[in-house]
């Protein structure tokens, strides 16, 4: 899969449209970059614009955007109500696939020592981290500058008035959220104040770790927000920070209505608040789909306009993220490629398919028996028993490339140079490509184990007019295992480590006789089912 790297640089401009096109077109006309989205605001007079592409795409993206705003923005004449360095404010890096938070750390520094040369502007960097650029933002930026402590990291220590300053480094996801309430400007800051991680200074810290907060007052909509940066969503969630808000509003007898998000959001931090909701409410939801909407729903991200989920979430976005995957083709297709003449794919993932299929029928028998009124009684065990088929069935289907990227692996480390001073390296990347292509089937032996249990029951519970469908997920399961235990043996005959294919070995015969067995219970148990 192709290096990817987000970039979401922040320009002050939200209200010339011509100025906000040109920006977009000089980074969408940037070989290899793939603009996502652009979301400008007229209050903030702040566009963000959200673009991916290899780490070498992006830093020139974001230079030619940078070159442009150069010659279109004049920070002399802006205002706008959210806090600003300069004409290109802040301008991270986000490792999105196949790259390291340091690739990105290395994207940060490049932009910052070429946009230094080309604009002859100051650029600081923030690492890992956002260093406190609070005090940048205030008028005595220029005199700050000029200190050892606040020199920047890029470019002349002097401050340029058409330009101001910018800031760029890496960043895990950052979430630009936002809680819409009829209310003032000065009551929605009252409660940022409460909730953002500085709060209201040392003596007085806010209640939510790694959140930014602002109160200002968005005239297009008519209505008040606490916008709120979420640096850290795995550390305080979406839900926690709109749940946080409702009840201070509450208590200041505010309404809340709704909420916006700005710019993309990563597919988890949705999904943490869709189970959040779910476990709270005691919902039953297993599809992705309907776990989107549930949020969707509950947050009011449509409150401002609508949220297309395909036009919103990053990993929907990013497309390119699928190009070349087996799972992305259509049935004909994966079996035409499996009848290439290509050793990949092969039963590896053929096996994984096979298996994805079986943990789908297991799904899809306790689908049709939850929720039908001559099963009424059934309905808890259903909710018990379905989750585990359904999230196996995706697992199962990561497995189909994941197995054909480690014979890849493998068959890479061949094609290695054979001369005496690379023959070392040659070997260690060999027996590093045969652990990697034994792990894959394994994995999805192991995978596999857990769900017996449960289609042990959904053949007994299930509706009996899908009998036949557990039946075949039975077989389809330990068809799965066979050619699990077959591809592990096949490669670990080449494995020089003793220990390691002894160990590898007695576990994947553990798992082929427990899938036998486990089968031939399952089956029998059916057809007592008459």
């Amino acid at each position: 899969m192709a290096r990817l790297v987000e970039c979401v640089p922040n320009f002050s401009e939200g209200r010339n449209k011509e100025v906000i096109d040109a920006i977009s077109a000089a980074i969408s006309s940037t070989p290899g970059c793939s603009l996502l989205d652009v979301d400008p605001g007229a209050s903030t007079n702040r566009t963000v614009y959200t673009f991916v592409g290899s780490p070498e795409a992006v830093v020139e993206g974001a230079l030619n955007a940078a070159r442009q705003a150069f010659s279109l923005i004049d920070m002399r004449k802006h205002s706008g109500e959210h806090p600003r360095t300069g004409a290109m404010d802040v301008c991270p890096f986000i490792p999105v696939q196949n790259v390291s938070m340091d690739d990105c750390v290395q994207c940060a520094n490049m932009l910052g020592q070429k946009l230094a040369e080309m604009l002859h502007v100051p650029v600081e960097g923030f690492g890992l981290l956002f260093r406190t650029i609070r005090a940048v933002r205030r008028p005595i930026a220029q005199m700050l500058l000029k200190r050892d402590e606040w020199a920047p990291d890029f470019g002349p220590a002097d401050f340029v008035p058409s330009w101001g300053a910018t800031v760029t480094g890496a960043r895990k996801f950052l979430i630009a959220y936002n809680v819409n309430l009829i209310s003032t400007k000065e009551q929605a800051h009252r409660i940022a104040l409460d909730i953002r991680e500085q709060g209201r200074g040392k003596d007085q810290p806010g209640q939510l770790k790694k959140v930014q907060g602002i109160g200002w007052y968005l005239d297009e909509a008519n209505l008040a927000q606490v916008s709120t940066n979420i640096l850290d969503y795995e550390v305080t969630p979406l839900h926690a920070v709109y749940e946080e808000i409702c009840r201070d509003a509450e208590d200041l007898n505010l309404p809340v209505v709704g909420s916006q998000i700005v710019g993309l959001i990563p597919l988890k931090a949705l999904l943490d608040s869709a189970d959040f909701y779910i476990q709270r409410d005691r919902l039953f939801i297993i599809e992705e789909e309907h776990k989107v909407r549930l949020v969707i729903s509950k947050l009011g991200l449509d409150s401002l306009g609508p949220f297309n989920p395909k036009e919103r979430i990053i990993e929907y976005m990013v497309k390119s993220q699928e190009d070349g995957q087996l799972v992305s083709l259509s049935l004909r297709q994966f079996v035409q490629s499996v009848g290439a003449r290509t050793a990949a794919p092969g039963g590896g993932s053929v096996s994984a398919a096979v298996g994805a299929m079986g943990a789908a029928l297991g799904a899809m028998v306790g689908q049709m028996t939850y929720g039908k009124r001559q099963f009424e009684n059934l309905d808890s065990v259903m909710r018990r028993l379905i989750p585990p088929f359904y999230q196996a069935m995706n697992e199962l289907l990561d497995m189909v490339d994941a197995d054909s990227s480690a014979f890849n692996s493998y068959m890479a480390a061949l094609k290695m140079p054979k001369k005496t001073a690379e023959e070392m390296k040659r070997e260690a990347a060999m027996q590093e490509g045969l652990k990697q292509a034994v792990a894959v089937p394994l994995a999805l032996a192991e995978r596999i184990s857990i769900l017996w249990p449960s289609l042990k029951e959904m053949v007994v519970y299930g509706n009996f007019s899908c009998k036949s469908d557990a039946q075949v997920a039975a077989k389809a399961l330990e068809t799965a295992v066979f050619g699990a235990y077959y591809n592990v043996t096949i490669n670990l005959k080449d494995i020089t480590d003793e220990a390691f294919r002894a160990a590898i070995q007695r576990r994947a015969s553990e798992l082929l006789h427990e899938a036998k067995d486990s089968s031939a219970a399952i089956l029998h148990a059916a057809e007592k089912r008459n």
